[in-house]
């Protein structure tokens, strides 16, 4: 065999383990199942957020909100917070996070909204709850309380009567106070580019916020 042939032969092959190697990372890629809204978290269980300040940890409790923590669950389990900005930091008020960087599996999750749910537990510091925008919005953005809100328990707003708190930070409480506040609301008020264009557009135009990194569940 030629030098020429066995350059070429090696060429093709390393060529195919490319290509070999490029189709099982495209197979890996996670894509959205209805039956994953069908699946019952725990009575209680606990996460651990990492991001670009640290970590922090929370626990949620099914029985103050079935549906809610169902959808926590859910939404932590198949990795759906992974590489997700925190958006809307407001250190007197809120941090907000829950649109995803890819608009497919923000819109396939979105479709599936939650029934809203009796507040049993006080929007108390550090305690989390889902954001909506009216009577059964509650999809996959969640916010931190940075310090008792409690007229977010019987705020009537767009026909629904307060926010159901699902679960609470329970350590790296310092992570949190550190996340970048000085964009203010600013990144919150463009939520449409930020659904339709994911990190990329908060990246270019707000290049502090920010992130976190993944959410794993606590065995």
């Amino acid at each position: 065999m030629s030098i020429y042939t066995t350059f070429t032969t090696m060429k093709k092959i390393t060529l195919f383990v490319l290509f070999s190697l490029i189709l099982v990372a495209c197979g890996e890629k996670k894509v959205f199942k209805e039956k994953w809204t069908q699946e019952k978290a725990p009575k209680t269980f606990k996460a651990r957020f990492e991001t670009t300040q640290g970590d922090f940890e929370i626990t949620a409790i099914r029985s103050l909100s079935p549906k809610g923590v169902d959808r926590l669950y859910q939404l932590i389990k198949h990795d759906f917070y992974t590489d997700i900005a925190l958006y809307r930091v407001l250190p007197k008020f809120v941090v907000q996070f829950g649109i995803h960087n890819d608009s497919v599996i923000n819109n396939s999750w979105s479709h599936y909204k939650l029934p809203d749910e009796p507040i049993l537990h006080k929007n108390d510091s550090m305690t989390i709850a889902f954001a909506r925008g009216g009577v059964e919005t509650r999809t996959t953005q969640l916010f931190i309380n940075m310090k008792d809100n409690h007229r977010l328990d019987n705020l009537e707003y767009s026909g629904v009567k307060g926010f159901t708190v699902v679960a609470k930070v329970t350590s790296g409480f310092e992570t949190v106070r550190k996340f970048y506040a000085d964009y203010g609301p600013k990144p919150a008020s463009q939520q449409d580019s930020i659904y339709t264009k994911g990190n990329d557009f908060l990246k270019r135009n707000y290049p502090k916020l920010d992130y976190i990194n993944k959410v794993t569940i606590i065995k």
